[in-house]
């Protein structure tokens, strides 16, 4: 087995059989949160979808910068003795994903970018303090009774939940119940300031994307506060072999909108690009 210097073993959640699907999750979040990819996926495929550095079950206290996570995912795929694999990266881990195709093109066959961007900008209004009590009050009674629609109307609606989703459904509030609030509360402050150092560094890879030659499928939802969809259009364009989709009414956690449409258009982009699951 390859040791890479410096990495941090990742707790990994593996499901399935059959060609491997790396799934990075992104901030905050932790592999658990991408299970409505992986529950679907490993049905054919063999996912694994890390806890990255500071997130999840890997508690890191000491400071790290962005390029760790890299490291960290490269040991992963020693590890598992991984020679090729389809990258699925939500946000952050979308950003990831891109990294990996830059620094190790042979391994990675094709892209799946959720949310995210080369040159990621967002359009987030400022914060209240009313935003972050609503907030706080709409997570904790929708952890006691998760979708509670009294819940969803009251508090949901006015909390910082509206920027992040569009359309406030059961589903939307169960995936946030089961995995966006623990996977909050797990993210650790060193997790934090290393995003918020690569915030700072006004991080931009869009000239170099004609370098990443496999096929790539970049899904955006229209309404994205976050990482805008405008943000991924721009990426999408500078991508050389990209399948662009945007979904309206929708925002950063669009897949917990709208799982089933989302679900169903990477089934079709899977089936219309076979070479992406070849060894």
């Amino acid at each position: 087995m390859i040791q890479t210097a410096g990495a941090v073993s990742l707790n990994t959640y593996v499901q399935g059989q059959g060609f491997p699907i790396l799934a990075i999750h992104g901030h905050p979040g932790s592999g658990r949160s991408l299970s409505v990819f992986t529950n679907h996926l490993s049905k054919r495929f063999q996912t694994f979808a890390p806890d990255l550095r500071g997130y999840g079950k890997n508690r890191y206290q000491g400071n790290f910068a962005m390029t760790d996570h890299l490291t960290d995912l490269e040991a992963l795929l020693n590890r598992f003795a991984i020679e090729k694999c389809l990258i699925l990266g939500w946000s952050l881990g979308g950003i990831l994903a891109m990294e990996l195709a830059f620094k190790m093109p042979e391994r990675v066959t094709g892209l799946i970018l959720v949310a995210t961007a080369a040159r990621p900008y967002g359009s987030h209004p400022p914060i209240t303090w009313q935003d972050n009590l609503y907030t706080g009050i709409a997570a904790i009674l929708n952890l006691i009774k998760p979708s509670w629609q009294w819940n969803i109307d009251t508090f949901g609606k006015r909390s910082l939940f509206r920027y992040l989703i569009q359309q406030h459904t059961a589903t939307a509030y169960k995936y946030i119940a089961q995995e966006a609030v623990p996977a909050y509360l797990q993210t650790s402050a060193a997790a934090t300031r290393a995003l918020s150092t690569a915030l700072r560094s006004k991080y931009n890879r869009l000239t170099e994307l004609d370098h990443i030659n496999c096929p790539s499928l970049v899904l955006a939802g229209a309404q994205d506060r976050h990482i805008t969809a405008e943000s991924s259009l721009e990426t999408a364009r500078h991508l050389k072999n990209s399948q662009w989709q945007c979904y309206p009414n929708t925002a950063h956690l669009f897949p917990w909108e709208i799982p089933h449409q989302v679900l169903s258009d990477i089934d079709h982009w899977l089936e219309t690009h076979p070479q992406v699951m070849r060894s």
